[in-house]
């Protein structure tokens, strides 16, 4: 029987979540709130930025009260300013409007017990303790890119990047340079956003847990034995993966509600995908996107679009409206026999259907859950960030595709795309790729299922909770 779930049982601990304002951190942090609150824990509010809110759509908060913090910037403009500057503003607004929340919610008689916050809100651990709230960091990003900032962070990885091969201890394999995080492997073109990276870790050894969106199976070389010393108390944190988490429908279907995220940047267009994927033979399309932040060059884009034209497979393009400017010339209709293009769609639904062969992506985080928890071979093109790292352990780790290898203009060329797609989607290494696919999808659904993994770890904090 499921904590909460008792007879005339009514939890009384009160959850306030904290996520970074983008879609990528605030999906993962609703999903995670949605298990709590199977789990009974039935007070549940997300504070989000008030520039956010007012331009989200729909905001997916039906089974929670919603609230505001700013971070300085409610009117936007983030883009107009250097990251120092917002990372200032953002504590000083952040941690007042944070601090007035929950005075507000004090005094109405509701107050917080726990406070769930994103590592890219580090002043937000200050005012948790102040207040005495339980402090629990999510991590958005995956573990294997948290050990990489961290011991950064710690010195212990010394930037700029000097050596052609580096080992980092505690389960990471062998890496290049291009391998790390763009803000760790190109530290010299931005140190400034690499310094407010690094500073998630700014004093974790006084938070009381530590949860990252991933799961045990998946990086248990780095979660086995990791943990981090209080230095006031002779207790260890340790860091547990509660992930993936992508809505319930798409892996133990326990919260039968549970078919979307809710949150969308862009409108999908469902049927027509549906419809268009349904006429084709299994395993036979290329789907690509790159998500709703990253921004292929229009050299890039004209690479991605001549070889998905020449290749023999047909292919299902989320191609932005913003982005559409940058395709060739009479592209869509060029192409439209083969290929469907539209701006937005489910992506959770067309990586699940029996037609989809392999996922063409930039490898951001979530996407890379999604693919794995999908059964969805992919061949990794990526952009920025932590993407090439994801891309690292997809092809040398994971074994679930294989990256695709840019020139010495740092473009991938037409040639290397359509080579990526033969190699994940025919022969006998096709197969083998296929085979890791099917393993993982069925390791990550087990996870979040009943007596996995990740469910023993939200168990365990609930019951904390519910102690405390």
């Amino acid at each position: 029987m499921e904590i909460g779930k008792q007879e005339g049982k009514s939890l009384s601990p009160y959850c306030l979540v904290l996520p970074f304002p983008l879609q990528g951190h605030v999906n993962p942090m609703l999903q995670f709130s949605k298990r709590l609150n199977y789990k009974g824990i039935t007070r549940i509010t997300i504070a989000i930025t008030k520039f956010f809110l007012k331009n989200a759509k729909d905001f997916p908060a039906a089974s929670f009260s919603v609230e505001t913090i700013s971070d300085g910037f409610d009117d936007g403009g983030v883009e107009k300013v250097s990251p120092q500057e917002y990372y200032n503003r953002c504590w000083k607004s952040g941690s007042d409007t944070l601090t007035e929340l929950l005075e507000k919610l004090r005094s109405s008689g509701s107050g917080v017990d726990c406070l769930i916050y994103d590592p890219f809100f580090p002043w937000a651990l200050d005012v948790a303790k102040k207040f005495g709230l339980t402090a629990v960091m999510f991590f958005t990003q995956s573990n294997s890119v948290n050990n990489i900032y961290f011991h950064a962070y710690k010195g212990e990885l010394k930037l700029p990047l000097s050596e052609p091969e580096i080992r980092i201890p505690g389960g990471l394999p062998v890496m290049k340079p291009g391998d790390f995080p763009s803000f760790i492997g190109e530290y010299e073109s931005d140190p400034e956003r690499t310094e407010m990276m690094l500073k998630q870790f700014r004093n974790v050894e006084n938070v009381d847990w530590i949860f990252v969106n991933t799961f045990y199976e998946l990086e248990q070389e780095l979660l086995k034995d990791e943990q981090f010393s209080r230095s006031s108390r002779r207790e260890l944190i340790m860091v547990r993966a509660i992930g993936p988490t992508i809505p319930s429908w798409y892996l133990d279907k326990r919260l039968p509600d549970d078919k979307s995220y809710g949150l969308n940047a862009f409108k999908p267009i469902t049927e027509p995908c549906i419809n268009w994927l349904n006429k084709q033979q299994n395993k036979s399309v290329i789907y690509v996107s790159f998500g709703s932040f990253a921004q292929p060059g229009v050299e890039q884009m004209k690479e991605l679009a001549l070889a998905l034209k020449m290749t023999k497979m047909n292919f299902l393009w989320v191609v932005r409206a913003s982005e559409e400017t940058k395709l060739p010339k009479n592209y869509i209709d060029d192409v439209s026999e083969k290929g469907l293009i539209v701006t937005w769609c489910h992506q959770l639904d067309v990586l699940a259907h029996e037609a989809i062969g392999c996922f063409l992506t930039h490898c951001g985080w979530n996407s890379t859950l999604e693919a794995l928890s999908s059964g969805a071979p992919m061949v990794g093109l990526p952009q920025w960030s932590d993407q090439s790292t994801n891309a690292k352990f997809t092809e040398d780790v994971w074994k679930m595709g294989v990256r695709a290898q840019k020139d010495e203009n740092g473009i991938v060329r037409r040639d290397e795309i359509i080579r990526c797609v033969s190699y994940v989607m025919e022969g006998e290494i096709g197969e083998e790729i296929g085979r890791s696919a099917i393993k993982w999808k069925k390791l990550a659904r087990d996870a979040v299922d009943e007596g996995g993994s990740s469910d023993r770890n939200i168990e365990e904090f609930v019951s904390a909770l519910v102690r405390f």
